[in-house]
């Protein structure tokens, strides 16, 4: 989901100190990893950022609702059009198998355990 581009140091610091707000999030995990399950409603794929680097999973997302034309709302109950939110990984889970998708507003983040931390069965010898 990332778009590739790099934020230069600057402008990243920037980004991360204006106001934002802080979707609710859902960690569920099992023996073969944990699913992250974040509510981002207003937010289509194209305004997501999901990003891991190093220890760290990173959710940027910006509100994109749409108001008809000629139509301003006259009550508004967030203000902010942006969601924020870090997560630092244990090291029993694997950042490189990453896989998210976005369906209605919510955010569905898997990432498995690495293999050194996978259960495994050991077969027993008979002698």
């Amino acid at each position: 989901m990332s778009n590739n581009v790099a934020t230069p140091p600057a402008e990243a610091a920037a980004a991360r100190q204006e106001p934002s707000l802080l979707p609710p999030v859902d960690v569920i995990e099992d023996a073969a990893g944990i699913t992250l399950y974040a509510d981002l409603p207003g937010v289509p794929k194209d305004k997501l950022n999901l990003r891991v680097e190093g220890d760290t999973l990173s959710i940027d997302a910006e509100v994109a609702l749409a108001v008809p034309q000629g139509m301003e709302p006259t009550h508004a109950e967030v203000q902010l059009a942006r969601y924020r939110r870090a997560f630092t990984l244990s090291k029993e889970l694997d950042p490189g198998k990453v896989a998210a998708d976005l369906s209605n507003g919510v955010l569905r983040v898997r990432i498995p355990k690495a293999e050194h931390a996978q259960p495994r069965r050991i077969q027993i010898q008979v002698s």
